[in-house]
């Protein structure tokens, strides 16, 4: 065999087993559960809905689940405050919402600022929940929880916040951000709401 032969089929024993290596990675990678990790840090009824919804259904799925409240992130596992959550009109881009019945007017924003709109508003929004058949958000946390997924309350924003382990729902665990940054580096998807 010359040296150009050997040389020759040196090359293609290596890139046969390069191929072969890089099909049992994909393969591995396959095999390993996806992984979500999400930052939920504001406490509003329309805002707790988005990571709840993507933790129950990730957990659905067979993923492995962290979801990271934090500042007002807190009030959604908060056991007394996450019953009474509400969605503010004023300040809030997207509200109030066009009036079903004449979808070209728009309610102009000043009209958030009179008293008893924010219940108006939240009264509204759970009736549009309740007609798409969303379930409340008790019930996304407790498929995320029984589904396996972790709940962690930062426990640095539970200071500033005035937060106690007490007054959390049951099934959190209180967690610093470096405890979170070590299950969120491998996750599949991270997302900060």
């Amino acid at each position: 065999m010359t040296d150009a032969e050997l040389e020759q089929k040196v090359n293609e024993l290596v890139a046969k087993r390069l191929a072969e290596i890089e099909i049992e990675k994909t393969l591995q990678e396959a095999q390993r559960p996806k992984r979500l990790a999400l930052v939920a840090s504001k406490g509003t009824l329309d805002m707790a809905y988005p990571p709840l919804i993507l933790a129950s259904t990730a957990v659905s799925l067979g993923w492995e689940v962290g979801v990271f409240f934090t500042f007002y992130g807190l009030d959604i596992i908060n056991k007394n405050k996450l019953p009474k959550l509400q969605v503010a009109p004023i300040g809030n881009p997207a509200m109030p919402a066009p009036i079903p019945a004449l979808p070209s007017f728009q309610v102009p924003n000043f009209v958030g600022v009179l008293p008893g709109m924010t219940p108006m508003a939240t009264a509204m929004m759970k009736s549009w929940f309740d007609r798409a058949n969303i379930p409340p958000l008790q019930d996304l946390i407790d498929v995320t929880r029984e589904g396996g997924g972790h709940l962690y309350a930062c426990t640095t924003t539970m200071g500033v916040m005035g937060v106690n382990e007490s007054n959390l729902i049951e099934g959190v665990e209180c967690r610093g951000a470096a405890a979170f940054l070590e299950f969120a580096a491998g996750a599949t998807v991270a997302l900060f709401i």
